[in-house]
């Protein structure tokens, strides 16, 4: 026996500490080098790790929850129990995962997979075999892409052909009844009706639930809310959109609202800063890397959009819809979500009008986006003329201890004037 031990590696950014979300081993399994073997998570970002030897796993040291330091012990690996090379003891020996049906003839025994841990985490979460998926990248390597256009394709045909496939093309994962039923609470027995359900609070969750404690008991929250009209945005919008979808483009008000947000930002610099707390400065950026809110099931998570004042509106919904997409894929990576210097929050595109959202800490201020919708508008106080025009509902929260009531009131009505006249967005460009 030669014991190999496996300590959770240092993967940089100042990480001390990780979860263990979900270990892809047992004591016993054989493994081969660069398998994947955990789910760490460390800030927003959940990191598969793989194994940097082949063997036999002896004992685990860490369960599924846990938070451990870096260099801590988590795994023993006895390296001369490694894996048959032969295809078919291969198929014999693997273990399956989250419910895959392994080959049942040699015929169906695919060459090895080749795919990142991120794309074999979104066939898992799609709960496609990925051993059946045809890989269009370099050397047959399978794509995210080509995991989402497999499930499609199985979709489709169990939904057109559902009596006449005696055998289906594809192999969907199937999902376990624990997670099923956490799904959907609805169908749970009646006789249940009267437990409390506990849910472990770990993973994406509770690293948010830290960061959230973590702003709010550092930085005294304060909030300052409006309406614009934004008639003149709305039309602009509408103008350009056609132009943007013949660029595979979908251009939401979100990329104006940048544009408008970063011409705000370099009028108040204070707001584009964070508090360095150990050294008693303000530190004010001269960059403008502005984190985007992201809505997903799993928890809320804030891609980067980096040099965001470099890019115009097509490029900057580009990116959005890009970043979007990975992340409720959870393919984004680390450094994706890390380095903003002010966040924007869009809570109108699910119908809210206002809120007060936390400062995505150590930034000194976050934008909020209510809906859009029409109402009747004062057009001319002198002569008590009202009008129906469109109006946006906007607020921004900031950090008191940086930022005074009047530079945050003074700064809203910058925007105000931006979003009322996007046109002057041009007389702000470099």
């Amino acid at each position: 026996m030669a014991l190999y031990e496996w300590k959770l590696p240092d993967i940089g950014e100042g990480i001390h500490e990780a979860e263990i979300v979900k270990w892809h081993i047992k004591p016993g399994d054989h493994i081969t080098s660069d398998q994947v073997i955990a789910e760490i998570q460390t800030d927003k970002a959940v990191v598969e790790i793989p194994s940097p030897v082949s063997g036999r796993v002896e004992a685990f040291y860490a369960e599924e929850g846990d938070v451990v330091l870096v260099g801590t012990t988590l795994v023993t690996f006895d390296t001369k129990e490694t894996v048959p090379s032969h295809p078919r003891v291969e198929a014999a020996n693997a273990k399956p995962h989250h419910g895959e049906a392994l080959p049942e003839t040699e015929n169906e025994i695919k060459r090895p997979v080749l795919a990142t841990p991120a794309v074999r985490k979104l066939a898992r979460e799609l709960r496609v075999d990925i051993r059946q998926v045809s890989g269009q990248g370099e050397n047959g390597r399978i794509l995210a892409e080509d995991v989402r256009r497999f499930k499609e394709q199985i979709t489709v045909r169990s939904t057109e052909h559902p009596r006449q496939q005696t055998k289906p093309q594809g192999t969907l994962l199937q999902e376990s009844p624990p997670e099923a039923l956490l799904k959907s609470p609805m169908t749970a027995p009646a006789s249940d009706a009267s437990r409390d359900v506990r849910i472990p609070l770990r993973g994406l969750r509770r690293k948010i639930a830290d960061h959230m404690v973590q702003s709010k008991f550092t930085a005294p929250h304060v909030s300052v809310m409006d309406e614009v009209e934004v008639t003149n945005l709305v039309a602009w919008r509408q103008e350009v959109k056609t132009d943007a979808e013949q660029e595979g483009v979908h251009l939401t008000y979100l990329p104006f609202v940048i544009k408008a947000l970063i011409a705000g930002l370099k009028r108040y610099p204070y707001l584009n800063a964070s508090l360095d707390d150990k050294t008693q400065e303000i530190v004010l950026k001269p960059y403008y890397h502005i984190g985007v809110a992201v809505d997903d099931p799993d928890g809320l998570v804030v891609p980067v959009i980096r040099d965001a004042d470099r890019k115009s509106l097509l490029e900057l919904a580009r990116e959005i819809q890009d970043l979007s997409s990975r992340a409720h894929a959870h393919t984004l990576r680390r450094e994706e979500l890390t380095g903003s210097t002010f966040s924007i929050t869009n809570y109108g595109a699910l119908g809210g009008w206002y809120a007060t959202p936390v400062i995505n800490y150590p930034e000194v201020g976050i934008f909020g986006i209510g809906r859009i919708e029409k109402k009747a508008v004062v057009v001319d106080s002198e002569h008590d003329e009202i009008a129906v025009r469109w109006v946006m509902a906007v607020g921004l929260t900031f950090d008191h201890r940086v930022v005074d009531g009047g530079t945050a009131s003074r700064f809203l009505n910058q925007m105000r004037q931006y979003l009322n006249r996007p046109a002057n967005l041009f007389l702000e460009m470099n």
